[in-house]
């Protein structure tokens, strides 16, 4: 019973990263389709499109791609940042144990994609992209993992998770150290003053969601305008939330049978031949509000916002970032830089398969970490391989390295997608054989053994 309390909330997140990778990939190829049709002028338009307002001699205007890089992926960074704070105080990586092994994982697939692009990389030019390859898509791993069903245990999509997520910090910090440029102190520390004055309310006076809306977008402002990231503000504004409520058990138990209680009494005094027509009463009224704040009160604000980011970042926000992002125009016309395709899906697919499997493996023969007792090592390489799905973080990246030059990024992307498609079913494959060698009949002389 304790284990099943433990693991549904899990089981539930990889649904709906499962779900939310199908409908990147869906949008992904839309995004494709139309980029290379006769209605490809339409695409660039729309996204090319600038939004935003003016105000006498301060104007904020934006064409829609940068809208949603740097507006609608500050949500997604900002629900980031929430699972960060939750896996480090209370979850998969919230103890060195826990943390070990997928972190020697992550580590391999940080730095060996990261060395193959630096060695593989013959222009200054692009140099700057050395980032692309070493982050993971997890939605779009554990939608792969979603298609093998029951035939790959839980513990390996819980491994996939926790290396994601470190993944997830170490492109946080590489965002905000080496792709800001022209940073403006002064707005920095502003903004950062903002966070600090955020956290003091939230810890020292109450945690109000209106307040905190307000800040966040100044916040968002202010970092937008210093040079760093508005997305790193995201992070850091959503390791001020609190993770825990200040909330007496005994009392909330007592409380709630009480209000409950009173709207059972009040609801059978009034009940008429007709009470499936009964309209509430002001007092009835009053009690669910009673209880509405009641309940409110007894979620922490961390889980409230997450469960409540979660499904919006899923299926809305990265589908979004998907389509405005992926629709490269592939044609014979076009000067691509091949060198950098070639350099990063080669990153991506070897690097990250060599280097999961390579640390993994060097962990456990050293003894310094241990390899959970339904996992075996055809698995380790099979989720290496998904590994090097890196979709939605590498083309954010990439965005960033090549800033204002259109034929590297439109050439990293497409480096991206190939390298993706071909760890997804590398990955795919690998872990279908295991699972087969698994299930297979074992000869009769090693039953016997």
């Amino acid at each position: 019973m304790i284990r099943r309390i433990l693991l549904t909330p899990f089981q539930k997140f990889i649904k709906t990263g499962s779900t939310a990778g199908m409908l990147l990939f869906a949008t992904t190829v839309v995004a494709l389709i139309w980029a290379n049709s006769e209605y490809a002028s339409y695409y660039e338009s729309l996204l090319q499109y600038k939004l935003g307002f003016s105000f006498e001699n301060f104007e904020l205007k934006k064409p829609l791609t940068l809208w949603i890089n740097d507006g609608l992926m500050a949500i997604f960074f900002f629900l980031i940042g929430l699972e960060l704070k939750r896996e480090l105080l209370v979850g998969e990586i919230n103890t060195l144990k826990k943390a070990i092994f997928p972190l020697f994982a992550a580590l391999g697939g940080i730095f060996v994609p990261i060395a193959f692009y630096l060695f593989l990389n013959d222009n200054p030019a692009t140099a700057k992209g050395w980032g692309i390859p070493m982050a993971t898509d997890i939605a779009f791993a554990l939608a792969i993992l979603s298609m093998l069903g029951k035939r790959v245990p839980l513990s390996l999509k819980v491994f996939l998770t926790a290396f994601a997520i470190i993944d997830d910090i170490a492109a946080v910090v590489v965002i905000a150290v080496f792709y800001s440029s022209n940073v403006d102190v002064v707005l920095l520390l502003s903004g950062v003053g903002v966070i600090v004055l955020l956290a003091f309310v939230y810890k020292y006076i109450k945690y109000n969601l209106e307040i905190g809306l307000v800040l966040a977008v100044v916040t968002w402002f202010l970092f937008l305008k210093s040079g760093i990231h508005p997305t790193i503000a995201g992070v850091l504004l959503a390791f001020t939330i609190p993770l825990r409520r200040n909330l007496n058990m005994k009392e909330f138990a007592y409380n709630l049978s009480s209000i409950s209680n009173e709207i059972v009494k009040k609801s059978t005094d009034d009940v008429d031949d007709n009470s499936d027509k009964h309209i509430l009463t002001s007092e009835e009224i009053e009690c669910i509000d009673n209880l509405d704040e009641l309940s409110s009160e007894a979620v922490a604000p961390l889980q409230h916002l997450e469960h409540k980011l979660h499904n919006l970042t899923a299926y809305v926000i990265l589908p979004i970032f998907a389509f405005a992002n992926a629709g490269v125009a592939i044609g014979a016309g076009y000067a691509y830089d091949m060198n950098l395709i070639f350099n990063i899906a080669i990153s991506l697919f070897l690097g990250k398969l060599i280097g999961v499997v390579l640390f993994s493996f060097v962990g456990i023969k050293l003894r310094l970490t241990e390899m959970p007792n339904d996992l075996n090592f055809k698995h380790i390489i099979g989720i290496a391989a998904i590994a090097g799905v890196g979709f939605t973080m590498s083309i954010f990246i990439d965005y960033l390295a090549f800033a204002g030059n259109e034929r590297s990024i439109i050439s990293a992307k497409i480096g991206v997608i190939v390298g993706s498609f071909l760890s997804g079913i590398m990955g795919y494959l690998i872990l279908m054989l295991a699972s087969k060698d698994e299930t297979s009949p074992k000869p009769l002389i090693s039953k016997i053994k």
